[in-house]
């Protein structure tokens, strides 16, 4: 991608499998931002803002850290302690902006390019309803980059839902944005699949016209995922999946694994 930022319009489902099947399905839209041009990218909309407040805005406190400062060198040193190095290439993150002054991201994924275009690892960035967050930084082995089409795994380590265990592991399957993209994410437990997500959208170009229209067809969308999560998770308890007690946040915030394979590791901030 070489403009600062693109949209892309989709749609979200969730499909739990036990004990009692539920699924959901919304349509929403994200923006895929260049973290080194997101001033460039705000320049080119009158309805996008970084940092303040507008139709559509960017707030870096939303994401890393918190403290707003820097999130291209904290998902860089993240990587350097994974033994990647992307010799300058671009961070990118998908994530839903702030309508109106309002987000909750359930998930931002940032895909970690190499100078050369080499998509070299993908960032999770996790978010509970209890205002905390935690990242799971994988690393991207070669041919499935070169392919376009990335698988990954990792253990649970971050409470999100009162409806799953901690004693899980999340399977990633990727395509990379492009006029698409995909992200599935499958959750399997002892007993095999929990739950599975995905998100399928198209993309479109960032400008005035596109996102006016975004805002048009999903009025309020930020405020209404925050209030569907809520209502969502009443139907579940109704059709009685039972409860699981919030354990302490971990007190690190990024899970890594290295790129040479030798397992994850966490790290606080």
């Amino acid at each position: 991608m070489n403009a600062p930022a693109a949209l892309y319009r989709g749609i979200v489902t969730h499909a739990r499998t036990r004990p009692a099947a539920h699924s959901l399905r919304y349509r929403t839209f994200h923006v895929l931002l260049d973290l080194d041009r997101i001033e460039e990218a705000a320049a080119s909309s009158r309805f996008f803002s970084r940092n303040r407040f507008n139709l559509l805005s960017f707030h870096d406190k939303d994401h890393g850290s918190g403290t707003g400062l820097d999130l291209k060198g904290e998902v860089e040193g993240h990587l350097a302690r994974a033994g990647i190095d992307l010799e300058g290439g671009p961070i990118r993150i998908l994530t839903m902006p702030r309508v109106l002054g309002y987000v909750f991201n359930p998930l931002s994924v940032y895909f970690c390019h190499h100078s050369d275009g080499t998509l070299k690892a993908v960032l999770y960035e996790v978010s509970n309803t209890f205002g905390q967050r935690h990242s799971y930084l994988l690393p991207v082995e070669p041919e499935q980059a070169e392919a376009g089409a990335v698988r990954q795994s990792v253990d649970k380590g971050f409470y999100v839902s009162p409806f799953l265990d901690m004693d899980m592991a999340y399977h990633f399957r990727v395509r990379p944005p492009d006029e698409t993209v995909k992200v599935d994410i499958t959750c399997r437990d002892k007993g095999g699949v929990i739950l599975h997500a995905c998100l399928a959208a198209q993309r479109h170009v960032f400008s005035d016209h596109s996102l006016l229209q975004a805002c048009l067809s999903h009025p309020m969308m930020t405020l209404k995922v925050i209030l569907g999560i809520h209502w969502e998770a009443l139907l579940i308890w109704v059709k009685g999946n039972g409860l699981t007690r919030r354990p302490p946040a971990p007190p690190e915030a990024v899970t890594i694994r290295t790129a040479a394979g030798q397992g994850a590791t966490r790290e606080g901030l």
